[in-house]
């Protein structure tokens, strides 16, 4: 099983194929006059995020593990959801827990 970095306290291990994702914030965003728009004004808050912890992946069709092709630390895009955000306890912060078919890309 993969572990989640040394600089994180979250005591989630994903089972299977999930993946645990930090949303990384989005700075509050100017519009083109200087005015301030915060990120709780904004329709939608982003979809990066850093991967903080993975499982060890999923099992085929012939009973054979099939690895994670995301890492620890990767800076990603996922899709998101009221029903994958996870309560960590950890303030000011949004955790997902996505399956891997859920991120859409790496970032690098």
């Amino acid at each position: 099983m993969k572990k989640q970095s040394q600089n994180t306290k979250i005591n989630i291990q994903p089972i299977a194929d999930r993946v645990l994702v930090k949303r990384l914030d989005s700075e509050d965003k100017k519009s083109p006059a200087g005015i301030i728009i915060p990120d709780t004004a904004q329709k939608e808050k982003s979809k990066i995020g850093l991967v903080v912890a993975v499982g060890p992946g999923k099992y085929g069709d012939e009973g054979d593990l099939i690895p994670m092709s995301v890492k620890v630390g990767a800076k990603v895009v996922f899709n998101s959801g009221w029903d994958n955000e996870v309560d960590t306890g950890e303030k000011d912060e949004e955790f997902f827990l996505v399956k891997e078919g859920d991120i859409l890309a790496i970032i690098k």
